[in-house]
């Protein structure tokens, strides 16, 4: 069994019930809604096939609703070529809302020689956007840098010229936006995904913690309660985002490192490294992390992978991410089968290696104080008993992702009265979840061992560190206990 876990973004070459199940068998553990596209018309088939899988296959399936965002784009009202030095005008459709194209041709005055501007769907870009920051368009294949203001209008020189077309993207990397993480279509999408009892929510161009605890607040009164919420992943795809990465991280449940637009807000050379980092970071907080985009791009079309693909998987795999995650590939590409089943064999092959031991000490036990100790002697426990698997009893999950990110040798075996806790047991690196109705809890340990012997997982005679997770309301180290059994 593999213990990174794999995202599959579901699409149309991935939504038929039969594929989805064909892309579960060959390793996925989530299936990702991206609400930038289709309708919740389509989505709630996904969601309602997704059920059926984990009833039918007696597995956890995650669900995860990633949420368009707040994405600003161009207005031209036909294409618009601009070149190298030229000086040409930004403003925003709110300063002008009744402006009458065609643009292309604008003119101030009859002394002015700046005859181009472009609008962007954003209200404040006057005040937002100073001089000297950049303007990138088309994922950063054309930019602009601003060298002026004016009432209405900024003037901008173009760095990298091209021809800009309608409704393009824009990213703002060296401006502090205002508009927050939550549009009201993603309002929408979150009360349709809070409905169905969606298992993750995934933000979009996050900027800083507030956004997610206002979130968070939101989902608890759309819910009606404070308990058994959609864990919120944060997705890192600003520079702003990376300034607040500490902040983040300490309000998020989960890290998602989208590296499409952070691979344009910053330069190319040093994503890598901010993902080695952040990785890092999560996994002393104690903090889930998954790594996305462009993981086996060629093989939306290709059936194999390039070499570069396949070290970009395993070295995220080293790095000691939870989670990748696959998006064209498994939503519109020719091989999602493939795909996974790719992915899966690199995580297999890296996890068996040397070079997938962590070092000692990566938890930061400041965190956490004596249940960090807790888990922490657990852990040392197993490994100096040679056992060869921790068995434990968690409502919430907390003890089972506490345990998880020391990345034990032995199994971890979950099991776990509550169905979010189970579903989201699916992004917990190496954890194998059982879910149960409510019984004493010694029989459920046993039940449990019994069933991973059958499986074959155990044999008797081995050593199992049993745990019984922490007490829900309990203060830290509010355990039930920590033995060894055989």
């Amino acid at each position: 069994m593999k213990k990174t876990r794999i995202i599959a973004t579901i699409g149309p070459a991935s939504d038929s019930k039969e594929v989805m199940k064909k892309i579960v068998d060959a390793g996925t553990n989530v299936f990702r809604l991206n609400f930038s596209h289709g309708t919740h018309e389509s989505h709630q088939v996904i969601i309602n096939q997704a059920r059926e899988l984990s009833r039918e296959t007696k597995r956890p399936i995650g669900l995860l609703a990633d949420l368009q965002g707040p994405r600003i784009r161009i207005s031209v009202d036909k294409d618009l070529e601009i070149k190298k030095s030229e000086i040409i005008r930004v403003s925003d459709s709110v300063v002008f809302p009744n402006f009458q194209f065609p643009i292309s041709n604008f003119q101030t005055n009859s002394n002015d020689q700046i005859s181009k501007i472009i609008f962007l769907d954003y209200p404040d870009i006057i005040n937002d956007i100073a001089v000297g920051n950049k303007i990138l368009i088309e994922d950063g294949i054309i930019r602009l840098e601003v060298v002026g203001k004016e009432k209405e209008f900024l003037t901008a020189k173009v760095v990298n010229g091209g021809i800009i077309k309608n409704h393009k993207g824009v990213n703002l990397p060296d401006s502090e936006l205002h508009f927050g993480a939550v549009t009201e279509k993603d309002k929408k999408d979150l009360e349709f995904a809070l409905k169905n009892e969606v298992d993750f929510v995934a933000l979009s161009f996050v900027s800083n913690a507030q956004e997610i605890l206002e979130t968070r607040e939101n989902i608890k009164t759309i819910l009606g309660r404070d308990a058994d919420l959609p864990q919120i992943v944060a997705k890192i795809e600003r520079k702003e985002a990376i300034n607040n990465i500490d902040e983040i991280i300490g309000a998020v449940d989960v890290i998602m490192v989208a590296r499409g637009d952070l691979g344009i807000e910053l330069e190319e050379s040093k994503v890598i490294l901010y993902q080695k980092e952040i990785i890092a970071k999560c996994l002393r907080a104690a903090k889930t992390v998954i790594v996305a985009t462009q993981m086996l791009d060629s093989m939306i079309n290709n059936p194999i992978p390039t070499r570069a693909e396949v070290s970009d998987v395993s070295n995220a795999v080293i790095d000691h991410t939870d989670a990748v995650m696959l998006s064209g590939e498994s939503a519109s590409g020719k091989y999602p089968i493939e795909a996974v089943e790719t992915m899966t064999k690199i995580i297999k092959d890296t996890e068996d290696s040397p070079f997938d031991d962590i070092n000692p000490g990566y938890l930061d036990e400041n965190i956490f104080n004596d249940y960090a100790s807790i888990i922490n002697s657990a852990h040392e426990m197993a490994k100096s008993s040679r056992a060869k698997a921790i068995v434990l009893f968690s409502e919430t999950g907390f003890s089972a992702r506490m345990i998880a990110h020391h990345r034990p040798t032995q199994l971890i075996i979950v099991g776990t009265y509550n169905l979010k806790t189970y579903n989201q047991m699916a992004m917990v690196w190496g954890a194998r979840a059982y879910l149960f109705e409510e019984q004493d809890r010694e029989e459920l340990i046993e039940q449990m061992i019994n069933i991973n012997k059958e499986g074959g997982r155990l044999s008797a005679g081995d050593k199992i560190v049993v745990i019984l997770g922490r007490i829900p309301g309990g203060k830290d180290g509010a355990l039930v206990g920590i033995r060894i059994v055989e």
